[in-house]
C-alpha cells in the first residue's frame, strides 16, 4: 500500500484533500524499479484547472505508453498547504507515487499563461530544486517548459534547462532516447543539455547570450556554444488524426473546471484574427477525422463515466465535419443522458442550428464575441464580422429561443477612439432591440444583454505585437466611458457591463512581451509573497510594484513604450512558421483598416505552409 506524503493530521486541515492524494481513476501505477525514466508533468496552477487540461492528459497518455518511461503529476498547492510544506519543510510530490520531485529524473512544466509565473517558482521552490538552471548539479532533475507561452521564454529564462517549442508529440520521444544513453555514459549535465541543444525544437536558454541598445532595446541574440542552433523551428504534429490521444484519461475525485469528456477537433484557426496568438501559433489548421473521433467519443464515455462531451478547438464552426460528429453524438448517446457542449461557435444560422440540437435554450446562454464595437475596431483586428452577421445571429438565436446573450469586447486596442468605445454599448442595446422586435405574444420574458470587456493584450507572434499599451487609469477611464454609455441607451434595464481588472493587464502585458531581464523582478516577487497571482484574491499588485522597484525593471519599457517594425524582440529567434514580413504586412493592413481573407477563402502568404498538411495545403491542391 502506498504511503501518502502528507499525515492525515495535515490532510484534515488543508481545503479539498483529495487534490494531494491521487490513485485516481485510470491513473497510472509503475514499478520505479523497473522504469528508467520518471517525469513529474506539473501543472503551476489549482488541481481542478490542471485536471482540465487537455495538453497534459495528452502527453502523460503518451508518455506512459512506454515502458521505459513513468510520467506522474504534480499541481501547485494551494495556499494552506502551501503554508504548510514550507513550515515543516514537506518536499512538493507527485501524486501517483508521492514521491517527492527533486527525486525525478525530469520535471516538466506546462506554462500555459503569464499569470502563473509565482507558482512555477513556488513548485521549484516547495520541490527543493535549485530555482536557477546554472546551479543544478547532476542529482537535480531537468527542468523542461513547454505551452504556449514558451513562444517567448525569455522572462523565465534563468529558472529553465530546457524548453520545448511547440507540440509535445514530436520530439519527446528523441529526448528520451538521448537521455538514456546520455545516463550510461557518464557525461556531464552540460553534455546532455548539448545533445537536448541538438533536438530540433529544444531550447536551452543558458547556451544563448543577449546584449541590448543604450535605449533598453535589444541588440543582439546569440549562442554561446556550437550545439545550440541560431534559429529554435517549433514542432507541429501534422497528422492529428493518428497522433496519441487519451482515451482512458485521469477521472478526479472532485469536481475539475472542464468535468467531462474533450474531444479536440482541430488545432488551428483559419480566421487569421490579428490579437489573437493561439490562431497564429497553432498554424496550420489540422482538422482530425470525423470517425477517429467518434471511435474516441466511444471510449471515452465507456472509460471515464463522464456525462458530458465538449469539442475541443479555437473555431469549432470551421470544422468541416462538424454537422456529421454533432448528429452521431446525439444519436449515440441519447439513452446515456450525456450532453453535447460547443464552445468557440460563430455567430451563424448554422452553428445556432447545431446549438439548438444540443442545448435546452432555456437554461442557457448563447455567447457571441464581436471584440469591437465599430465595424472600423472589427475591420483593423481582421475579426471577419459584420454587424448585419451580428444582429442576424442574435436575431436568430432570439427566434430560437434564446434570451440571454453574452457578448464579448476588448478595450485599448490600437487606434481605438471615444467613439469606438461607445459603440461597444450601442451594439449591445441594438442586439436588445432586435429581441424587442419579437412579438410581444412570441417572447419568452425578458432578455439579458451581459457585455463584458477585456483589456487588449499584445501577444508576441501576432500582428498586433507592436502595439502600445496603456496605463492602468487609461484603461478605467476607457472602462467608465463605456459604463457611463451604456446608462444612455433604451434598454438599459436589459442590459449589463463589466469589465477585467487593469492592474493584471499590465502585469500580464510585461512579461507577454518581456525579456529575461525581468527574471530577477518575478523572483523578488515570489519571496515577498506573490503567488496565484490569476486569482484576484491573492493578487497583490503593491507587491509586484516594490518587486519593480527593487529591481530597477521599467514597467513602461515593456508596456507603453512605442516599438518600431525593425526592433529586435526577445522571440525572433523562433521559427513559427509564420513569418515576421507577413505579420508587419498584417500590422499595416490593421492600420489601414483592411480586412484579410481567412486561410479558406484565400491563401494569405504567412509562411505557415511549409509545415505541410492543413487548408494552406489544401487550398493549392
Amino acid at each position: 500500500m502506498r504511503k501518502l506524503a502528507l499525515s492525515d493530521d495535515i490532510l484534515m486541515t488543508v481545503e479539498k484533500p483529495a487534490r494531494y492524494i491521487g490513485n485516481e481513476v485510470n491513473s497510472v501505477m509503475k514499478n520505479p524499479e523497473e522504469t528508467e525514466i520518471r517525469f513529474a508533468f506539473a501543472f503551476p496552477e489549482q488541481y481542478e484547472i490542471g485536471m482540465s487540461h487537455l495538453g497534459m492528459k495528452i502527453l502523460y497518455d503518451m508518455f506512459n505508453r512506454r515502458d521505459d518511461v513513468w510520467c506522474e503529476r504534480v499541481f501547485s498547492p494551494w495556499v494552506d498547504l502551501h503554508k504548510i510544506m514550507k513550515e515543516k519543510n514537506i518536499p512538493l510530490f507527485a501524486l501517483e507515487s508521492q514521491d517527492p520531485i527533486s527525486s525525478f529524473d525530469f520535471l516538466g512544466i506546462t506554462i500555459q499563461f503569464e499569470m502563473c509565473y509565482t507558482n512555477i517558482l513556488q513548485i521549484l521552490d516547495l520541490g527543493h530544486i535549485p530555482m536557477h538552471a546554472l546551479d543544478r548539479g547532476m542529482e537535480d532533475p531537468f527542468v523542461i517548459g513547454g505551452g504556449p507561452c514558451t513562444y517567448n521564454p525569455e522572462p523565465l529564462a534563468d529558472f529553465f534547462d530546457i524548453f520545448y517549442i511547440g507540440e509535445g508529440e514530436t520530439v519527446y520521444d528523441e529526448l528520451f532516447d538521448q537521455y538514456k544513453e546520455w545516463k550510461k555514459s557518464g557525461k556531464s549535465r552540460q553534455e546532455f543539455l548539448e545533445a537536448a541543444a541538438g533536438i530540433e525544437g529544444l531550447y536551452v536558454p543558458q547556451f544563448y547570450d543577449v546584449s541590448y541598445n543604450d535605449d533598453g532595446t535589444i541588440a543582439a541574440f546569440v549562442p554561446n556554444n556550437e550545439h545550440a542552433r541560431p534559429t529554435i523551428k517549433k514542432q507541429v504534429m501534422t497528422d492529428v488524426t493518428n497522433a496519441v490521444y487519451p482515451e482512458k484519461p485521469v477521472v478526479p475525485f472532485i469536481k475539475a473546471v472542464q468535468d467531462r469528456v474533450v474531444l479536440e477537433i482541430q488545432r488551428g484557426c483559419i480566421r487569421g484574427c490579428r490579437f489573437c496568438q493561439a490562431g497564429m501559433i497553432y498554424r496550420p489548421t489540422r482538422e482530425r477525422g470525423v470517425d477517429k473521433l467518434k471511435e474516441y467519443a466511444r471510449n471515452m464515455i465507456k472509460n471515464t463515466g463522464y456525462e458530458e462531451i465538449s469539442l475541443s478547438s479555437l473555431s469549432s464552426s470551421d470544422y468541416s465535419q462538424l454537422e456529421e460528429l454533432v448528429n452521431f453524438l446525439i444519436d449515440e448517446f441519447k439513452d446515456q443522458s450525456v450532453n453535447i457542449s460547443l464552445p468557440s461557435l460563430r455567430i451563424d444560422s448554422f452553428s445556432l442550428d447545431v446549438m439548438s440540437k444540443v442545448q435546452d435554450v432555456r437554461k442557457s446562454s448563447v455567447t457571441f464575441a464581436p471584440e469591437a464595437g465599430s465595424q472600423r475596431m472589427r475591420n483593423v483586428i481582421n475579426k471577419g464580422l459584420t454587424e448585419e452577421d451580428i444582429l442576424g445571429g442574435a436575431g436568430k438565436a432570439f427566434d430560437g429561443g434564446w434570451t440571454r446573450v453574452k457578448l464579448y469586447f476588448m478595450l485599448g486596442l490600437p487606434t481605438e477612439t471615444e467613439e469606438d468605445m461607445k459603440e461597444i454599448a450601442r451594439l449591445s442595446d441594438r442586439v436588445a432591440r432586435r429581441y424587442y422586435e419579437i412579438p410581444k405574444e412570441e417572447r419568452h420574458g425578458k432578455c439579458q444583454i451581459v457585455a463584458s470587456s477585456s483589456f487588449f493584450i499584445p501577444k508576441p507572434f501576432t500582428p498586433l505585437q507592436w502595439a502600445t499599451m496603456f496605463t492602468p487609469e487609461e484603461y478605467i477611464r476607457r472602462a467608465y466611458i463605456v459604463k457611463h454609455e451604456f446608462l444612455e441607451q433604451l434598454n438599459r434595464k436589459s442590459l449589463k457591463y463589466n469589465w477585467h481588472e487593469a492592474d493584471v493587464t499590465m502585469l500580464e502585458g510585461t512579461f507577454a512581451r518581456g525579456d529575461r531581464r525581468l527574471c530577477k523582478t518575478l523572483e523578488e516577487a515570489y519571496h515577498t509573497g506573490c503567488l496565484f497571482d490569476s486569482w484576484s484574491d491573492f493578487y497583490d499588485h503593491e507587491k509586484w510594484m516594490r518587486a519593480f522597484e527593487h529591481t530597477g525593471a521599467d514597467l513602461d519599457f515593456y508596456t507603453t513604450r512605442p516599438r518600431s517594425l525593425d526592433e529586435k524582440f526577445p522571440w525572433d529567434f523562433i521559427d513559427i512558421g509564420v513569418t515576421k514580413n507577413f505579420l508587419k504586412r498584417e500590422w499595416e493592413n490593421a492600420m489601414d483598416e483592411k480586412v484579410t481573407a481567412n486561410c479558406r477563402e484565400k491563401c494569405s502568404g504567412c509562411g505557415a505552409g511549409t509545415f505541410g498538411g492543413g487548408v494552406c495545403i489544401e487550398s493549392k491542391s
